[in-house]
């Protein structure tokens, strides 16, 4: 399942493969953080998927019957309204009715998600605006010698600034993480810059030759916006040399950034795993199967009922007589 909101989402370089040289302590940290990397990614797009795919399996199932019921539910307005303008009914019934009307209109908007907003502004009572209440201090404070006083101004300043630093430098370092990671042409111009056969002008024809290919290779991933393939040639440990102190600063600045998308991941995947209360694709499959049934059975129920109301609604004497019935319950809703 695509997911814009997650960096680098091109395949990122494969495990190292048996007996192929472990490279430098740097190669090792960005090799092993970009596979902890992937794994956290593969994890979140496959959590993902199986959670739109309950919700698509709910909505399947259940998703007829609950427009049933809403439709149900939208079939009472008419009756309902003829009955305030008949003026067959007592104050108090009409103050049922419109109780009714309200609680109808709640229920499709708070249980399915509908707008009712035009019949909760029409039948709804206006909310009784609170009392304006005296303005609260400061709390009061045992008083201090003057010295004192200043002293604590002072030592709240400095630490109000030194937070503010501390926030400022970790957004600072996250953005340029992202940007580090999002911006192929910034990989491209950095490897390029570190291994242009230039650079190996007076070396022995074999180097020349390696550092040609190795441009090309560059070259190819730039021109085709692989950047994981930029990385993967990054961490490559070169056979006849060792990685200058330019690559190796290079490669730990890739892999403070790679650990900053990891905690980044580890907390969606977190967050993703969390149940959504109430929900009634979440839980275990047994869970989901009986919540279902539950839903299933409720649904036909109310939209029986309804159709039921809405066949006594028809005629002043059964809206009088339900009237009465939910009174006596002390029931206001449907």
């Amino acid at each position: 399942m695509a997911d814009s909101s997650l960096p680098l989402r091109l395949s990122l370089p494969e495990r190292q493969p048996a007996g192929e040289p472990a490279g430098t302590p740097a190669q090792q940290a960005f090799r092993q953080t970009i596979r902890a990397v992937e794994a956290l990614r593969e994890q979140l797009h496959a959590l993902r998927a199986a959670q739109a795919a309950m919700r698509q399996t709910y909505w399947r199932q259940v998703g007829p019957l609950a427009a049933d019921t809403v439709a149900a539910r939208r079939a009472l307005y008419k009756p309902l309204e003829a009955a305030l303008l008949g003026g067959y009914l007592s104050r108090a019934e009409e103050a049922q009715v419109t109780e009714l009307l309200v609680h109808n209109a709640q229920s499709l908007q708070e249980r399915f998600g509908e707008d009712e907003s035009a019949v909760l502004a029409r039948y709804a009572p206006a909310p009784t605006p609170p009392e304006a209440a005296p303005a609260a201090g400061p709390p009061a404070e045992p008083k201090m010698p003057p010295h004192e006083q200043a002293a604590a101004t002072a030592r709240e300043r400095r630490q109000r600034r030194a937070q503010a630093a501390r926030a400022a430098q970790a957004q600072q370092a996250d953005t340029a993480g992202q940007v580090l990671l999002q911006n192929t042409k910034a990989a491209y111009r950095q490897l390029a810059r570190l291994h242009h056969p230039d650079r190996a002008a007076l070396a022995d024809a074999a180097t020349q030759q390696a550092q040609t290919e190795l441009m090309q290779r560059i070259t190819a991933a730039y021109a085709a916006g692989d950047l994981a393939a930029l990385l993967a040639l990054l961490a490559e440990a070169p056979a006849d040399a060792p990685p200058t102190a330019e690559t190796e600063e290079l490669l730990r600045r890739y892999t403070q950034a790679l650990a900053q998308q990891q905690a980044q991941l580890s907390q969606q995947l977190a967050d993703a795993q969390r149940p959504v209360a109430d929900a009634p694709w979440s839980g275990t499959e047994k869970q989901q199967r009986t919540r279902l049934r539950e839903i299933k059975r409720s649904l036909r129920a109310e939209t029986e009922y309804l159709a039921y109301l809405l066949h006594q609604l028809q005629e002043p004497t059964g809206l009088k007589t339900l009237l009465r019935e939910l009174s006596g319950r002390g029931q206001a809703d449907l």
